[in-house]
């Protein structure tokens, strides 16, 4: 669905989803007072600086800064696109997303529609071949795996899927959209034919693709889907879906080369099994990979293409390691797979091979060294001058700081060259060891009655249109205003408001507002609010007397008492501190 969603139904769902239901589904949640705590599910942590809070529908985490609603939960953690986990909070309510979709959105609809029936066809039709179960038994894959995977079975035949779902012009035209048949002299034929057939999934369970196997000698051995509307080989990985559903949650992900690879691992108990589609392993690949687990272990063959792979992937996931992520290569003997490596050695010693596998750090600098003396002056500086700019794409952290230390130890120079740009002014996360840390914020009235309107959007009804202190020039005054306009339209939790807020700087800014805890109850808060919205008027109001010409025999009457009267106010308001 490209269309786009109204803001009022997403602060609709987000206000009537219980997030700390949808996040305690998911992982552990401790009460601690008006809040639930728990580790942080996306860095690796020992004390507890994760946060969830009922009340303004958002969680936080004081130890990496990961932060958002309902919605940003779900798309960091079970790794959804924006519009999916609409969908997902949406179904979970039972609310109809609102049709603003296009027709090629109804088209794409359509188009699941078919894939799905098409692998429920491949299904049934494995049961009545007893050539590919019996290929699939000798490779020891069980029943729970086949239904697990959805394996099928296309027939020999020109035209069976044609026949049965493409008789009539919209039908085959579909079939072409879904990738379904290829075009020859023949005119549209089958794509796949007497094939093992092997569902691809995308992060909703939805079938998108095949992967078609041959069982005996034919050329090519694995034939893909094309690239269609729903698939897109450089950003799916084939058994990630499945990978997902494994109780407990992922620590790790093993990322292979193929299907059979994928089952075969997956039969010895390595259910956090994924595999990229023929293709290199790319950026999105990585984020993907690292949105579902901590550690990533690429298993590749030892041979050339393997190395070569290997090296690809590195590339790719370097910008994505943040803190808390890991990377790291298996290479298995020429002539080995995960399957025949299982079988000779069992699950026990694979998971030796995984916990031994080489760390990215060491993998990356054992490459680029490969043909450079270390012994010698050159040899460093030809390290130095490859190694640079990749390090530079790693994200600032302290594994960058890290490996620009080792560049610095190999190449025998106290002090890398790599140079580390300035960071923006006013930029940069703001790290803290303590929650108390994170919320101590300079108050001044405006910064109050943010955060006040966070606590209790409804506030926002009790300033008048226009507010009395329009014109007031102060710091954030700006940002004020557009916020209680935005409240007045639909007082959304604070988790909807920063969620959709367009300026991301501002967006962050009212997030660390939105953490100030208020005491007391709601009358409480409005008695506060009130008292901050006089300060701001009687700030307006001397303003205004700055800013009155001092010749009082050049103004009306009117002005000379307006004037007088202010002067008089402003007086009797400076036992107020205003921040």
């Amino acid at each position: 669905m490209a269309g786009r969603v109204p803001q009022s139904f997403i602060d609709d769902l987000l206000a009537r989803i219980d997030i700390t239901d949808l996040i305690g589904q998911r992982i552990t949640l401790k009460r601690a007072g008006k809040e639930y705590q728990s580790r942080c599910p996306f860095h690796d942590e020992r004390s507890p600086s994760f946060t969830v809070s009922p009340s303004k529908q958002f969680y936080h985490c004081f130890g990496c800064g990961a932060h958002g609603t309902a919605l940003g939960f779900l798309m960091q953690y079970d790794g959804l696109e924006f519009v999916d986990a609409i969908e997902v909070l949406a179904d979970q309510l039972g609310m109809p997303v609102p049709e603003l979709s296009t027709a090629r959105d109804r088209g794409t609809s359509e188009l699941y529609g078919l894939l799905a029936e098409c692998s429920s066809y491949f299904q049934h039709q494995l049961g009545t071949s007893d050539k590919a179960l019996e290929y699939l038994r000798g490779r020891g894959l069980g029943a729970e795996v086949i239904e697990t995977y959805g394996l099928g079975y296309a027939p020999p035949g020109w035209d069976n899927v044609l026949r049965r779902f493409g008789q009539s012009s919209k039908g085959a035209n579909l079939l072409s959209s879904a990738g379904m048949l290829s075009q020859g002299d023949r005119g549209r034929y089958d794509k796949f034919r007497d094939r093992l057939m092997f569902p691809i999934h995308d992060r909703r369970g939805r079938v998108i693709a095949f992967g078609g196997r041959v069982m005996g000698d034919d050329q090519p051995k694995y034939l893909n889907s094309p690239e269609t509307e729903v698939f897109h080989k450089g950003e799916t990985l084939y058994g990630l879906y499945q990978a997902r559903q494994r109780k407990g949650g992922l620590e790790r992900l093993i990322v292979v080369e193929g299907y059979m690879d994928v089952l075969a691992l997956v039969h010895h108990g390595f259910s956090e099994s994924v595999a990229t589609l023929g293709t290199a392993t790319t950026r999105s690949h990585a984020e993907l990979l690292f949105r579902q687990a901590g550690d990533v272990v690429f298993c590749f063959d030892g041979d050339r293409a393997g190395r070569e792979a290997a090296w690809r992937a590195l590339e790719s996931v370097l910008p994505r390691l943040t803190d808390g992520r890991q990377a790291q290569f298996l290479f298995l003997p020429d002539g080995e797979d995960p399957d025949s490596l299982l079988n000779a050695q069992g699950a026990a010693a694979f998971e030796a091979q995984l916990r031994g596998a080489v760390p990215l750090t060491e993998y990356f600098f054992q490459m680029l060294s490969k043909d450079a003396r270390l012994d010698t002056v050159d040899g460093r500086a030809r390290l130095v001058e490859r190694a640079k700019p990749l390090i530079e794409q790693i994200p600032d952290s302290p594994f960058r700081d890290l490996m620009e230390e080792e560049l610095g130890r190999r190449a025998g120079i106290r002090k890398t060259p790599v140079d580390k740009p300035a960071p923006a002014r006013g930029g940069g996360r703001m790290r803290s060891d303590s929650r108390a840390g994170q919320r101590r914020v300079q108050r001044t009235p405006v910064r109050a009655l943010i955060s006040l309107l966070f606590t209790a959007p409804a506030l926002a009804t009790r300033v008048t249109q226009p507010a009395p202190f329009v014109g007031l020039e102060v710091a954030g005054m700006d940002l004020l205003l557009r916020l209680l306009d935005r409240l007045r339209a639909s007082p959304a939790a604070a988790g909807a408001v920063i969620e959709s807020w367009p300026e991301p700087a501002e967006a962050d800014a009212m997030r660390k507002l939105a953490e100030v805890e208020w005491a007391g109850e709601s009358e409480d808060w409005e008695v506060a609010f009130d008292g901050y919205v006089q300060l701001l008027v009687d700030q307006f109001e001397s303003q205004k007397s700055a800013d009155l010409p001092l010749q009082l025999d050049q103004i009306s009457a009117e002005d000379r008492r307006r004037y007088l009267q202010q002067l008089a106010r402003k007086a009797e308001s400076g036992r107020h501190k205003i921040g």
